[in-house]
């Protein structure tokens, strides 16, 4: 597979280019599952954990939502049982 398969490495890009990368591979991976080939879906599987993994490197203290935690979902539940 050619660089032009796969996209420039992940660790070249600058922080902009990383961020349009990822929100571009996962806005089409519902379409990749659903309609892909068994080749396609694995390319988009290594480029999406390449690009996550970069971005995690770079952001290890990344900011996180207290409602993306599992004490948050738990306390949404919660909130939407008492309703």
């Amino acid at each position: 597979m050619t660089e032009k398969d796969r996209g420039v490495a992940p660790e070249q890009l600058d922080d902009g280019l990383l961020l349009k990368e990822l929100e571009a591979i996962h806005r089409t991976r519902h379409e990749t599952l659903l309609f892909g080939s068994d080749d396609a879906l694995r390319t988009h599987t290594a480029r999406m954990e390449a690009l996550e993994g970069e971005y995690l490197r770079r952001h290890p203290q990344r900011a996180q939502s207290s409602g993306r935690t599992r004490a948050g979902a738990r306390a949404r539940t919660a909130e939407e049982c008492e309703e």
